[in-house]
């Protein structure tokens, strides 16, 4: 097969559910507001080296309605904009009018070439079908670059495209449709020429964020990273950043020397400034929490991009005070929660109206064989699992997985007839999903399983996404659902860890050194609680005096939980928590 020729066909021809995306971004619902089309417009301008003659050649490979753009050239000087050469692309075609329609507006002599095109498309086309980053044919760079790529993630472009555009951009894992235009930036823009870049903030944080992350520091210098958090700027729901970066003719090794990083996240605490909106607000001192006149506060942070000295690491702000704090609980930790096992998702499905039900018993045939208790977030409580009081919260799972000499296997349904005739009612619901039929495997199994042997086995467990962490021991051989995490202890010998780190998750402690290691929250302050996050939560020496007594009184919380003395004994228990890590507990920001 043709990469060259496939990639073309698959971004020309995309998925329903990608052109669904197309329809929905033409509709203005995810176009840039006007407000912070000016912000990053105002940061491009102030960080361009513009060249003293010739043509000034500006880009916008997903121009949408044109707010970009008609933003950047506003603020260039008005010699500047003589000199001005525009060119912009997008897929959709009612996109290119408007925005054609509306810079002829503003700018009538303007020289520009709006297409219906894509960029990602085009970029691969430069090196002729070779790879991205190799010689080959080459454009004239561009000196500004301003854009807000489409935020589409692979369950909705599409497995084919998903993976031929990771082929072609050197990503792995899931990707999101904005990275491999990150990528295709880097390659058109002029050496020392400026782009400002609005993305998902996504890419700092997750797993398939990492090569990205390499890239960016490699293929860019940044000069400015900008995490939006929970501002609400899009109507949509995305948490967006800004990429403010220079241009380089080679590639360079990963760095973060010099580059400033701010972030701004809702808070409860008191304000002590005012400004207008989320964005003016950006221009306030490091740490201070500001009041804008939608009654919203927030706290602005500014520091320098930080990724603990791994070019794939996590991106974060990092200040005196922060590092500080941090140096603290490193010279306390004794090792991190992946010192205890692996941190696994729940199993899943993809069919849980077949698999998982409240109304087993009222089934006309009668209960199948082969149910099991599922641990959902509606059991959620920390230390113990809360019991669900309505009938509709209480699930159990049909699990047709069990644990031979040669590891997981499909139960044989000749042994389990009424699941077997259940399951065969719903044949053709679970042999659409055609994914797990293509992986050799059954048609009646669940498509992420993960170890039968290991649910009888204690296992720590949590909710994704909280505002609070909860963490809670389960001691009953419960599955848990794909909505949360768990975790076991794979040394029989140190099960003590997994009550040692039941404490530290739920502590006051552990907000803190989240918010601190990765100030990363959704809105209202929710928290993700996921694997590249938790691995690296810290655990004291379980051998100090400080752990030891940790252990005890989490053992005993648990025993007596929900009880008016189990959360005396929280309180107590979180003392102990901040003194293991060398601190003194402190308020938590909301």
């Amino acid at each position: 097969m043709n990469t060259m020729s496939s990639l073309s066909d698959v971004i020309a021809k995309p998925s329903p559910r990608y052109s669904g995306i197309a329809q929905h971004k033409s509709s203005g619902a995810t176009y840039t507001p006007v407000d912070f089309a000016a912000f990053v417009a105002d940061q491009i301008v102030q960080a361009a080296e513009l060249p003293r003659s010739g043509k000034i050649r500006v880009l916008d490979p997903a121009c949408g309605d044109g707010a970009l753009l008609d933003a950047l050239i506003k603020r260039l000087p008005p010699s500047a904009r003589k000199r001005v050469e525009v060119v912009g692309y997008d897929t959709d075609t009612e996109a290119i009018r408007v925005a054609t329609h509306r810079l002829h507006l503003d700018f009538p002599d303007l020289d520009m070439r709006l297409e219906q095109k894509d960029f990602l498309d085009h970029v691969f086309n430069l090196q002729g079908g070779g790879d991205l980053f190799s010689a080959g044919e080459e454009q004239e760079p561009f000196h500004l670059v301003i854009a807000n790529p489409p935020y589409v993630r692979t369950q909705i472009m599409g497995a084919q495209q998903a993976r031929l555009l990771a082929q072609s951009f050197g990503l792995t894992g899931r990707i999101d449709l904005y990275y491999p235009f990150l990528l295709g930036i880097s390659q058109v823009l002029a050496q020392n020429g400026v782009a400002g870049v609005i993305t998902s903030n996504r890419f700092m944080t997750t797993k398939s964020g990492q090569a990205v992350r390499r890239a960016m520091l490699s293929r860019f210098r940044l000069l400015h990273v900008w995490d939006m958090g929970d501002t609400k700027l899009f109507d949509a729901a995305v948490l967006p950043s800004v990429i403010l970066a220079r241009g380089t003719s080679e590639q360079q090794y990963p760095h973060t020397d010099e580059i400033t990083y701010s972030s701004i996240y809702e808070t409860e605490d008191a304000a002590i400034a005012e400004a207008t909106d989320a964005l003016s607000a950006l221009t306030a001192e490091n740490d201070t929490v500001i009041a804008i006149e939608d009654g919203r506060r927030f706290r602005i942070r500014h520091g320098t991009l930080d990724n603990g000295s791994d070019p794939e690491g996590i991106w974060r702000v990092a200040t005196q005070a922060t590092d500080q704090w941090l140096a603290t609980v490193e010279a306390n930790t004794w090792d991190t929660f992946r010192r205890i096992g692996k941190i696994r998702v729940g199993v899943k499905s993809t069919a849980d109206k077949v698999f998982v039900r409240s109304d087993w018993d009222d089934l006309p045939e009668g209960r199948p064989e082969l149910l099991r208790p599922l641990i959902t977030r509606k059991c959620a409580r920390r230390f113990k699992a809360v019991a669900p009081t309505k009938a509709g919260h209480i699930k159990e799972i049909l699990y047709p997985h069990d644990s031979t000499e040669n590891g997981r296997a499909a139960v044989d349904l000749r042994h389990y007839p009424k699941a077997a005739s259940y399951l065969e009612k719903h044949r053709d619901v679970l042999e659409a999903r055609t994914y797990l039929i293509e992986a050799g495997r059954k048609w009646y199994e669940l498509w992420v399983p993960q170890d039968p042997a290991a649910w009888s086995s204690p296992k720590l467990v949590f909710p994704d996404i909280t505002d609070k962490p909860i963490f809670w021991l389960d001691m009953d051989g419960g599955i848990v659902n794909g909505e949360c995490y768990w975790l076991q202890c794979e040394n029989k010998d140190e099960q003590d860890l997994l009550w040692l780190a039941l404490a530290v998750a739920n502590s006051t402690f552990i907000e803190a050194f989240y918010d601190h290691r990765f100030n990363n929250k959704l809105y209202a302050g929710r928290r993700r609680f996921i694997t590249q996050y938790v691995e690296l939560f810290p655990l004291p020496n379980p051998v100090c005096d400080e752990a030891i007594a940790i252990i005890c009184l989490a053992k005993e919380i648990y025993a007596k939980t929900p009880s008016t003395e189990a959360e005396q004994l929280a309180a107590k228990l979180d003392e102990y928590v901040w003194q293991a890590f060398g601190l003194h507990s402190e308020k938590v920001s909301g």
